[in-house]
């Protein structure tokens, strides 16, 4: 009967099975994310050659005319070694990791994720995926709010294919406003992508002119009417939101 069970475990029937429970679900990029790991033994003793923990999220890529989703794991982290579970018997052991600053908010159903992987000799590997929420850092916040503050709304948000700009990572995620008070009739959209680190938020910005007569529409089919500058914010703007808002302000000035 023991050989048996041992049989069935190995293709995932009475086997030993992992629940990560975080702490919290809710972060900011930069944040820790703690929590536990519960393995719980099945029906018969296993071993366990590793823990492995990923934080990951999906972009956009277009291959060969057509646009494919693909995975990225922003974190690889290995919880522990070689350990045996004993049948029915629960393990819990603890983790924090950092939550990487280019880790893409999720907004606009954007997906970011732990997976949780139990390495499993001579067996199916459990698996366990907790989707998380990640709000903006409080320098991303404040870009955005000025950006509304001057006409704009947000339209749309994505992961795209970007490794020039993608740093670590070969995405970027690209934040497109759309101007509905003085720059409407002016700017066809203003595209914004985040680059943060502990100091500081860099902030690369592509101002799209709107196209007048045939001159701008030829402008336009080249992508010559697009204009691209970055700011720098660090977190003395914090306290002087109007410094910022007309640094924004007069920036897009420049470029209608």
């Amino acid at each position: 009967m023991s050989m048996f069970k041992k049989l069935l475990a190995k293709v995932g029937i009475g086997a030993a099975t992992v629940d990560t429970r975080l702490n919290q679900d809710s972060f900011i990029p930069g944040e820790i994310i703690d929590g536990e790991v519960y393995i719980t033994g099945g029906d018969v003793e296993q071993d366990i050659k590793e823990i492995h923990l990923y934080i990951a999220t999906q972009y956009k890529r277009e291959v060969d005319d057509t646009t494919v989703t693909e995975t990225c794991e922003l974190v690889k982290y290995c919880l522990c070694d070689t350990f045996t579970i004993a049948a029915q018997e629960t393990k819990a052991i603890s983790f924090s990791i950092q939550l990487p600053y280019q880790t893409p908010l999720t907004v606009k159903n954007q997906p970011v994720y732990l997976r949780t992987g139990l390495d499993v000799a001579l067996a199916i590997d459990p698996k366990d995926i907790d989707y998380i929420h990640v709000s903006p850092h409080p320098l991303m916040d404040l870009v955005i709010n000025n950006i509304k503050n001057i006409g704009f709304q947000l339209h749309e948000v994505d992961c795209q294919y970007n490794p020039r700009l993608g740093g670590n990572y070969p995405f970027v995620q690209e934040f497109e406003f759309r101007p509905t008070g003085k720059y409407r009739g002016k700017l066809d959209e203003l595209e914004v992508i985040f680059s943060l680190n502990a100091d500081e938020l860099k902030v690369n910005l592509e101002i799209d002119k709107r196209a007048r007569g045939l001159g701008g529409f030829i402008a336009e089919a080249f992508d010559a009417d697009e204009k691209r500058v970055h700011l720098i914010v660090t977190p003395d703007y914090l306290h002087r939101s109007d410094d910022l808002e007309a640094i924004i302000d007069g920036t897009l000035q420049k470029y209608i």
